[in-house]
């Protein structure tokens, strides 16, 4: 048992106590990011003479080669370390001797494992953010090549009115804009050094802690020790941040997996995100949609848990906040999955233009356009409403819809009706003349492109 603990001891510790308590299992991910965290600490301690230069130019060289032999597959982090820190920390000493030893000087555990949090958060928050952004790169292409794609707007999962798939998709382009805007937003607020803050209340040695801030390109350190030991907001924040990507997913992959069905066939997924029956020859499953839409639950128990367990916890750091790596390593990895293969499916996807058209007209989803075009002759809209409303109760029993009716059959309902009607209740029409900002009009969704398109240019700065 490789600890870095044990002279107030004088009784082995249990061995499932040992295994119960350890967290190499899962912490060796941190390793890039604990050695990243050493380097700067040590760097420190020679530029502020608490160790000889010497002494930390060994130490940044050989943490610098236990990196590289990890990475190279020639060194493994084993369960016979208890943590990730004292894997290194024990190489480090047996490469180099005493120096090693001195690594610790002037930092605790808590105030490490808080900066190897931070910095492997910040990474992810990173990854995500790109991810996210190639995601809204996808739908501003099929946006753009959808402007003329009609299809049937939905309430209640009834056809309401006419729109088309572009501003459809337009919706999922602003959920996801949000998304990419609370990654950097949580970037901004945890990008804080915590490395100094010792166990709880600082340390008596000289610390440059700006200095260590700046080499590991926090915007500095920060200003409470028993905080900086404590706080898991950034990890909750992260994780509130990553359930609402995969709400968004889920509500996507929904809309897809009925899209794909018979009663629909809007859609059609690749083979390459489809998968078939065991035993019935002509299925074609939406799987991939179906359990990105499952893992979204997921997602939400990490947030669940992490908030459960930091709600009882006092000042300072208590043991059970080693509960928030592993939930929060499988949430992370399940939402850039679930992304990268989101995108690769709806990037891939067909989708069935004259089906989607055709449930548009079907659905009397002008209705509200032909009740418009009675107002524009002068009838209150109240009774335009009703008009329409019996219209409709007529295509109804007759099996056929308002496009379709003969002008003598409109007139029978209202004189007004003119052989213009027939115009203004056009998909085209209905969708074209809706110009205003947000709307599914042509010139409305290009200039809705146009700033998602410099709302990318400008993430890329960041």
């Amino acid at each position: 048992m490789a600890q870095l603990w044990g002279g107030r001891f004088t009784e082995e510790t249990d061995a499932l106590v040992y295994r119960f308590n350890a967290s190499v299992s899962f912490d060796r991910r941190l390793l890039e990011e604990d050695i990243e965290g050493s380097i700067a600490h040590a760097a420190m301690l020679g530029r502020q003479k608490i160790v000889s230069q010497e002494e930390a130019d060994a130490m940044i060289a050989g943490l610098a080669a236990i990196r590289e032999d990890v990475r190279r597959g020639q060194l493994t982090v084993t369960d016979v370390y208890e943590d990730v820190h004292s894997f290194v920390e024990a190489v480090l000493t047996e490469r180099i001797g005493e120096a090693g030893k001195k690594l610790h000087t002037g930092r605790s555990r808590n105030d490490q494992v808080a900066l190897d949090m931070k910095l492997y958060t910040r990474k992810v928050i990173r990854e995500t953010r790109g991810l996210l952004q190639n995601l809204l790169e996808t739908l501003l292409s099929l946006m753009e090549e959808h402007l003329d794609t009609y299809m049937p707007g939905f309430t209640h999962l009834q056809k309401a009115q006419p729109l088309t798939l572009a501003h459809h998709l337009g919706a999922y382009f602003e959920m996801f804009k949000r998304d990419v805007l609370r990654m950097r937003d949580i970037e901004k607020r945890m990008n804080t050094c915590p490395l100094g803050s010792g166990a709880l209340a600082g340390t008596t040695y000289p610390l440059d802690r700006a200095y260590v801030a700046e080499l590991l390109h926090f915007d500095g350190p920060t200003w409470n020790s028993m905080d900086s030991v404590s706080d898991r907001d950034y990890l909750i924040e992260y994780l509130s941040a990553a359930a609402t990507v995969m709400m968004h997913l889920s509500r996507f992959s929904e809309e897809i997996i009925l899209w794909n069905s018979n009663e629909y066939q809007f859609v059609e997924i690749a083979d390459a995100y489809s998968t078939g029956s065991s035993i019935m020859p002509q299925k074609k499953n939406p799987d991939i949609a179906e359990l990105l839409r499952g893992k979204t639950g997921r997602v939400y128990g990490a947030l669940l848990s992490l908030l459960t367990v930091m709600k009882g916890i006092p000042l300072a750091y208590n043991k059970d906040m080693q509960e928030d790596k592993e939930l929060t390593f499988d949430a992370m990895d399940t939402v850039k999955d679930c992304l990268t293969l989101f995108d690769g499916m709806l990037g891939t996807m067909r989708f069935c233009k004259d089906t989607m058209a055709k449930s548009a007209v079907n659905g009397f989803t002008n209705a509200t356009d032909a009740a418009d075009y009675l107002v524009g002759k002068g009838v209150p809209f109240r009774d335009a409403h009703t008009l329409i409303g019996r219209l409709v109760l007529y295509c109804i029993e007759k099996h056929t819809s308002i496009d379709a009716l003969s002008l003598e059959e409109l007139r029978a309902v209202s004189p007004v009706f003119e052989a213009d009607l027939f115009e203004a209740v056009s998909l085209e029409t209905c969708v074209e003349k809706r110009l205003t900002t947000g709307a599914p009009g042509k010139k409305a969704m290009r200039d809705a492109i146009a700033a998602g398109r410099a709302f990318l240019q400008e993430e890329k700065k960041y």
